[in-house]
């Protein structure tokens, strides 16, 4: 499972969006980024329809899902 308090682009405030792990500065949960590419969306897809998402933010989650795929257990 990935330890998303490890990445600076998200944030998680207790009593916002039921508790889920957001990009920071925004009400755009993590998991939105990627049920969207499992829907076949393209991250500039995500950013057009997310506008309070930045680029950086969505390549430092994706930074952060990949380390933790690739990582032993």
């Amino acid at each position: 499972m990935i330890d998303w308090s490890q990445c600076t682009a998200v944030e998680r405030i207790e009593g916002k969006v039921s508790g889920a792990w957001l990009f920071k500065d925004s009400r755009v949960p993590v998991k939105a980024l990627f049920e969207n590419l499992e829907a076949g969306a393209t991250v500039d897809e995500f950013l057009e329809w997310f506008e309070g998402v930045s680029r950086a933010q969505v390549e430092a989650v994706l930074r952060l899902s990949m380390q933790d795929l690739t990582s032993p257990p």
